[in-house]
């Protein structure tokens, strides 16, 4: 039997797939998001708006709006919420993202959603840019750290964030596997491991459990 731990939540659908394969899936959240009670209070005028998490898509109602947004999951609910239209472009990481708003005929203004722990790399390539960004912070992240009791074969961190939160209470030993939706997220695991980590092909939670699943099961 393969043990593998995923630090996010997961359908049932596809632990029960991992089963057929002889792979018990565990899936704990060392993170949890809640929202900023406060209004978000908007520039006036087309907004050329950017989403680097779902988290911050599924608080957000606007029309108008040209957007781009990091891919996987968080493209797939732009989309839903604001329409295919809407989406001016899409990359799988945060500084790709930056590199293409630069790149795109987007005016020199961009409204940031994210959440307290966001990253740098965005923002600070958009000012470096001349751009003018305004953050708007409308979820917080909450460190749930949890004490695993098994060995895992593999283990699946979906941001910094969990890092941080699996790494406060738990060791894991040379042969244990490190797999990661990014590579934000495969620098936090290297920083606090001095370990590589295997990246996703694409920035999807399922689509990195395949990958990872798949590595032990070739």
């Amino acid at each position: 039997m393969i043990f593998l731990l995923s630090t996010q939540t997961l359908p049932d659908a596809l632990i029960a797939a991992a089963a057929v394969s002889r792979v018990q899936l565990d899936a704990m959240a060392f993170i949890r998001t809640e929202p900023v009670e406060e209004t978000v209070v908007l520039p006036e005028g087309p907004l050329t708006v950017v989403f680097t998490s779902q988290q911050a898509v599924g608080r957000l109602k606007g029309e108008g709006w040209r957007i781009f947004c990091t891919g996987g999951a968080t493209r797939k609910l732009v989309s839903e919420r604001f329409g295919e239209d809407a989406i001016a472009g899409t990359a799988d990481s945060a500084e790709d993202l930056a590199r293409m708003i630069i790149g795109s005929a987007a005016g020199k203004a961009v409204t940031f959603f994210c959440g307290d722990q966001r990253r740098e790399e965005l923002p600070v390539l958009l000012r470096q840019a001349g751009f003018l960004v305004h953050e708007k912070v409308v979820y917080r992240t909450v460190l749930q750290p949890q004490k695993i009791s098994r060995h895992y074969d593999g283990i699946a961190f979906f941001s910094p964030s969990a890092v941080e939160s699996f790494f406060l209470v738990n060791e894991v030993d040379a042969a244990t596997g490190f797999f990661a939706i990014g590579r934000t997220t495969a620098a936090a695991i290297h920083a606090r491991t001095g370990r590589e980590a295997m990246i996703s092909n694409q920035p999807d939670k399922e689509v990195l459990i395949q990958q990872m699943i798949a590595h032990f099961i070739v």
